[in-house]
């Protein structure tokens, strides 16, 4: 009789642990639920670059072409622009001096303006098309990425002064900061990765992301030390921090240009100009699996992520035809009919 009973007890826990298994398998693969909630046209005329989004004053910082538009991220309200800053790609904030930062492509200049009044206090010289700008915490400078002189800008936002250039020996798109002393910039031309001391101003490690090639956007997993580069030939590359070994790589949609990673729900996302937004599960520090691909809006290539309310904010227009090629645009891009601009925020 008790054997009887042990094996009914063994035969209910092993169906019970497949029942368990099952489900959780099912969880861990069951979509993330992300989904168009909200479309603010905003209009105007130009492009656009990247979005910051403050999460202490709730602002959304936008970048286009000649000036940034600031928004209410809880009512969808315009309160206010940062003009004058030709060509501008990205925008830094360092809330601890109430200041923020503009990288101006085309005027090879950094803007530095109020958080609270936007009020405009300083343009200072850097690199060649500076692009990508970040601050970083641990050395406490802000960092521009310079695509055409090839090289990163360091400036201390206190003195708003440059501090030194570090040369990068490829073209820098997006960067990250661990915080920590490390920052980490794409170089688009190599397909690599380079690893910036950020107090010694030096290039500590440069990593290939093979089989990812010309990545753009890049994100990071702090407390896990993992990098997400969103490559142009459709994949995101994670990255071990601590040795640059490319763990493995997932696919995404086509058109990428931002990368970011949500702490709190451990999901990382790729913002695709083909009109997706890919949503990655990071299960473990070494294994990801993707959820998703929500259909958001074609041009809606670069976002931002709200780290308390979880949403991601992007940007995109309607689109004409593009104009007639030039020696100096073989390939131009396609015309952005005005009036068109909006921004879509994406959530559950």
């Amino acid at each position: 009789m008790k054997v009887r009973v042990l094996t009914s007890i063994a035969v209910s826990l092993f169906l019970l642990e497949g029942v368990l298994a099952k489900n959780t398998r099912r969880d861990a693969a069951a979509p993330a639920g992300y989904r168009l909630i909200q479309k603010i046209t905003l209009g105007g005329e130009g492009g656009w670059d990247y979005l910051t989004l403050d999460p202490q004053s709730h602002r959304l910082y936008i970048s286009r072409s000649t000036h940034v538009i600031v928004m209410d991220a809880d009512s969808g309200k315009v309160v206010g622009d940062i003009p004058n800053t030709s060509g501008v790609h990205g925008i830094a904030l360092v809330p601890e001096l109430n200041k923020g930062f503009t990288s101006n492509g085309r005027d090879n200049t950094v803007t530095v303006f109020d958080l609270r009044t936007l009020t405009v206090s300083k343009q200072i010289p850097v690199g060649k098309n500076p692009d990508a700008i970040i601050y970083d915490s641990a050395s406490k400078l802000v960092f521009t990425g310079n695509g055409i002189s090839l090289d990163a800008t360091a400036i201390d936002p206190q003195s708003e002064i440059v501090k030194g250039t570090i040369p990068l020996a490829g073209r820098p798109e997006f960067a990250v900061s661990d915080e920590k002393g490390h920052v980490f910039v794409n170089l688009e031309d190599k397909s690599m990765i380079a690893e910036i001391d950020s107090r010694k101003l030096t290039v500590a490690a440069r990593w290939p992301l093979a089989p990812g090639e010309e990545p753009t956007g890049l994100a990071i997993d702090r407390q896990h030390r993992r990098l997400f580069a969103g490559c142009a030939n459709k994949l995101m590359a994670v990255v071990n921090i601590d040795n640059g070994r490319v763990i493995t790589t997932l696919p995404i949609g086509s058109g990428v240009d931002a990368t970011a990673f949500d702490p709190a729900t451990q999901l990382a996302f790729s913002s695709n100009g083909e009109g997706t937004l890919t949503v990655i599960h990071e299960v473990s520090p070494d294994k990801f699996t993707v959820l998703e691909n929500v259909t958001t809006q074609r041009g809606a290539r670069t976002m931002t992520l709200d780290p308390k309310t979880h949403k991601i904010f992007l940007v995109s227009a309607d689109f004409g035809p593009p104009p007639a090629p030039t020696p100096e645009r073989p390939r131009p891009r396609p015309s952005i009919l005005p009036g068109t601009f909006v921004v879509l925020v994406m959530g559950k």
